[in-house]
């Protein structure tokens, strides 16, 4: 099994940060495992992208062209990598700043109101963990108690304490994604 992920959105939205997570849970979960960041000079507001590769064989290369699984955070996004995802493949997709949504008929589509769940949970911030919630529903490749471990190793020790609000963030993913076009 190899699954390979374009993450992608505004520096900001824990782009890199929710692939971060996804590499270190693919770690220790015994996956051989492919972190490439891609930003821009800004800080926030820039695009953001990440390809992860999760794998039970060796990687050959972490360059890719073609993702099975596009998770695209806004337009610029969609614009870029819609095109990218394997027939067949999966594109999951915020609709919020979303103006072209996505036309493909040979991919299975899935929308996320991210933005919206971590406002109604008081939190914005827990934004990307919605989001990875929302993709580990449709791909189980790592489990919840490694994706939490991920947290723990990526996030500084004195934002230990969010733990709890990020593991909620990501049931509340897997409970509010819903399909927008699924192939026959």
């Amino acid at each position: 099994m190899t699954e390979e992920i374009i993450i992608a959105g505004f520096g900001g939205q824990g782009v890199l940060s929710m692939g971060k997570i996804l590499a270190y849970s693919g770690i220790m979960h015994d996956q051989e495992v492919s972190w490439m960041p891609s930003y821009g000079p800004e800080m926030r507001g820039g695009t953001a992208n990440v390809t992860v590769i999760l794998s039970d064989e060796r990687i050959s290369s972490p360059v890719l062209t073609v993702f099975d699984t596009a998770i695209i955070l806004n337009q610029q996004s969609m614009d870029k990598f819609e095109k990218s995802v394997r027939p067949g493949g999966i594109l999951i997709y915020d609709p919020n700043g979303i103006t072209h949504h996505p036309s493909r008929k040979d991919i299975n589509i899935y929308q996320i109101e991210g933005a919206q769940v971590a406002a109604e949970m008081g939190n914005t911030k827990i934004f990307n963990m919605v989001i990875l919630g929302a993709y580990m529903k449709l791909k189980p490749i790592v489990q919840l108690e490694y994706v939490i471990k991920g947290l723990k190793k990526s996030l500084p020790e004195r934002y230990h304490k969010l733990i709890p609000l990020n593991e909620d963030a990501i049931n509340m993913g897997m409970k509010h994604i819903k399909p927008y076009y699924l192939m026959n």
